[in-house]
């Protein structure tokens, strides 16, 4: 490549990742179907037809956010399942991971928990497709106990959107917490408890 080839490289990823961060900005009050291309590009400072240089369209640029948002809390779920054993030091390494997460996140989280039921249907099957991969590496940590002990791999999976429901719920209670240090410390405890509830009932499920 170039030297003049990186510049034009290099200036178009700055574009492009100003145009991610203009936009999570203006959707923390209000949805992606309502942004207009105008209002975003002139917040960035650029004309409304370079948008597309970037993106096809909106919907395009918000299912970028919805990968950005949620990516990086797969890997992280992903190593604290590989490296931790029991369910209590699992649970309590998750609940700390998703504060994290969203601490540092925040409007990348505000943007799921409206954008996970709202009006661009694109953007609804990214969400639902990158918390499917979550939900793979919750059952991928639980089967090699749960399927010799006789799971059936959809019982497996049932297991795992529990988890990750309870995740999500958990980290849109963290955002709307905003810095309230006692209301975290709740709703942490209240999620590490129904986490706990979840994982006794797995221990009778087959019972059941």
């Amino acid at each position: 490549m170039s030297h003049t080839c990186g510049i034009r490289e290099a200036r178009k990823r700055k574009s492009r990742r100003a145009l991610l961060d203009a936009a999570l900005g203006l959707l923390e009050d209000q949805s992606l179907s309502s942004l207009g291309l105008r209002e975003l590009t002139r917040v960035v400072g650029m004309a409304p037809a370079a948008f597309y240089r970037h993106f096809r369209d909106m919907a395009d640029l918000g299912v970028a956010l919805v990968e950005e948002s949620l990516g990086s809390l797969q890997g992280m779920i992903r190593a604290i399942l590989a490296e931790r054993d029991g369910d209590e030091e699992r649970i309590d390494a998750v609940m700390e991971a998703v504060a994290e997460h969203v601490r540092h996140h925040r409007t990348h989280i505000r943007f799921i928990a409206r954008e996970r039921h709202g009006g661009v249907r694109s953007v609804r099957e990214a969400i639902g497709a990158e918390l499917g991969l979550l939900v793979d590496e919750v059952a991928a940590a639980f089967a090699p106990r749960l399927t010799p002990a006789g799971w059936p791999p959809e019982d497996v999976r049932m297991l795992a959107e529990l988890y990750v429901d309870r995740m999500v719920t958990t980290a849109t209670a963290f955002m709307e917490a905003q810095e309230d240090e006692r209301e975290h410390e709740r709703i942490a405890e209240t999620a590490r408890k129904q986490l706990l509830l979840i994982s006794l009932g797995r221990r009778h499920w087959r019972d059941a």
